[in-house]
């Protein structure tokens, strides 16, 4: 197994993420957070100030702004740690990029807010696109793909063409295929068992499946913070399969795993 692989730190600066349940919404407890996965091995963080769980409504630009910014300042005043947003919105990404982001990262992948492409083309940050059917609100009802694979594949040319069109350096450009991001059970398989079908696109691949649904679902575990060995698993097989970047809630677990992984041969 050659593992050259970057773990992507999540950040949840809502009140109600998923997987953690507002524990880091505090300004302060989110720094401590941010600088204890930094220790446990991060190479970049992740931050976002809105839930995009299955149901999860939308929350507005300034409102993310106020839980983003005091985090990021004083994240940068004590780190070089690279640092992506997670966000749809072209005003978000502008503000935290001139804050010091150095990231990107939008589930629409360029598609909710159409001055997004301006702010990015304008901007030498790194951008992560990835793929969802629905939004957040409508994904989880009835998804469904002729070949998941294959839709997925067609859906990031037509992205990076995309990217293209507006100036956005394809060398910049990262793709996530959207791990529970309208999705079944039988679809996050799917893409999982086939992620070499990926490298063709010739980009980093970053793949979430670090707590989701679809872990517990084989396991029987409906507590996601105990979901942490099956996300260990399915974080080395992504590796395993193609995987460039894992986006992970706990980073020491993974960390660890890959650095067994890259020493032992696996």
């Amino acid at each position: 197994m050659k593992v050259a692989c970057k773990l992507m730190a999540v950040l949840n600066v809502t009140p109600d993420s998923f997987s953690d349940g507002g524990k880091y919404f505090d300004p302060r407890a989110a720094v401590s957070r941010a600088l204890q996965t930094i220790d446990d091995g991060a190479d970049l963080i992740d931050m976002g100030a809105e839930s995009t769980r299955p149901g999860s409504r939308g929350v507005p630009a300034l409102e993310q702004l106020r839980r983003l910014v005091p985090v990021l300042r004083a994240l940068r005043a004590r780190s070089e740690i690279p640092i992506s947003i997670d966000t749809q919105s072209a005003k978000v990404a502008s503000v935290c990029l001139a804050e010091g982001a150095t990231m990107i990262n939008d589930i629409s992948a360029l598609r909710k807010d159409r001055a997004m492409a301006k702010v990015l083309a304008k901007s030498n940050c790194g951008v992560v696109l990835m793929h969802m059917q629905g939004t957040p609100r409508t994904m989880q009802k009835h998804p469904h793909y002729k070949n998941v694979v294959r839709d997925i594949t067609s859906f990031f040319r037509e992205r990076l063409a995309a990217c293209d069109a507006a100036g956005i350096d394809r060398a910049r450009v990262w793709l996530d295929p959207g791990i529970g991001f309208g999705k079944t059970l039988e679809h996050n398989i799917a893409i999982l068992k086939n992620l070499s079908a990926f490298s063709a696109l010739k980009r980093p691949l970053v793949i979430g499946v670090s707590r989701k649904g679809f872990l517990g679902a084989l396991t029987g575990e409906t507590i996601p913070e105990r979901r942490v060995t099956a996300s260990v698993v399915a974080g080395l097989l992504a590796v395993q399969r193609g995987a460039s970047v894992l986006r992970v809630h706990d980073v020491a677990e993974h960390r660890a795993a890959l650095n067994v992984a890259e020493n032992c041969g696996l």
